[in-house]
């Protein structure tokens, strides 16, 4: 289990032990997480799953693929180098600690 932390956009945390192998998408829906809607689960085809990494995260995750960026530009409020699809980031070990803002609402 990684500990991944999602951040409300009130500021509430959750911190949320997700199994490697899962995406960051499912460790947020799995455990109830507001924000993380999920709609398409997790086929890359909705952007409800939009998050912004914690700046100093943005460095140490996968490049997006261009079937995210793509979807990206249906999320709400991006950030070019923040916003991520959680559904896109699959979890190991090198992901423990791992920061992650939610927005004030998904499309």
């Amino acid at each position: 289990m990684v500990k991944i932390t999602y951040v409300e956009h009130n500021g509430r945390p959750h911190i949320v032990d997700v199994p490697h192998g899962a995406s960051v998408m499912e460790g947020a829906r799995d455990n109830g997480v507001p924000g993380i809607e999920a709609d398409c689960g997790g086929a890359c085809s909705c952007a409800t799953c939009h998050a912004y990494v914690e700046q100093s995260w943005v460095d140490r995750l996968p490049a997006k693929q261009p079937i995210e960026e793509d979807m990206l530009d249906f999320a709400f409020a991006t950030d070019p180098a923040r916003s991520r699809l959680t559904c896109q980031i699959r979890v190991n070990e090198e992901l423990e600690g791992l920061i992650l803002h939610l927005p004030e609402r998904q499309p």
